[in-house]
């Protein structure tokens, strides 16, 4: 059983702050445009690689703003699994909501999924490809470039 799983309020549980409720109002607002109850929902939380699942009861807690673990990885995927969402959004909804950390945020999209490949690049490659962004759009004044 997972951390998350066997967490039901004890002393040792992380509270998700009334100001960072990313992976809250994701899970909550997924689950009722799916328009599943909160069983059916908790059901399909499964990681079909490991069978890590996610509990009714933390689910629950999550939306509810009340004490919960931080996810794992594992988790975060089968909470993707039942949400029908890439594990990659619940990890930045995660990352806001428990850790303070702000995904990078664009209109379309795109410029989550450039950084994402960029940092798949060997270090020359990724050096040659900034020289070739900057001849193209020159780095502005006061972003420490």
């Amino acid at each position: 059983m997972s951390a998350m799983a066997a967490t039901d309020g004890n002393p040792g549980d992380v509270v998700s702050g009334p100001e960072r409720t990313q992976l809250a109002d994701l899970i909550r607002d997924r689950r009722s445009e799916l328009r599943e109850s909160l069983d059916t929902f908790a059901a399909k939380a499964v990681d079909p690689d490991t069978g890590t699942r996610v509990t009714r009861g933390w689910i629950y807690r999550l939306e509810t703003g009340q004490k919960v673990t931080p996810p794992v990885y594992e988790e975060l995927v089968a909470l993707a699994a039942a949400a029908r969402l890439s594990v990659e959004r619940l990890q930045d909804a995660a990352g806001a909501q428990f850790h303070g950390v702000e995904p990078l945020r664009s209109g379309t999209g795109e410029a989550v999924a450039y950084v994402r490949k960029l940092d798949q690049l060997p270090p020359d490659q990724r050096e040659r490809l900034l020289r070739l962004i900057d001849s193209m759009v020159a780095p502005q004044t006061g972003d420490g470039q």
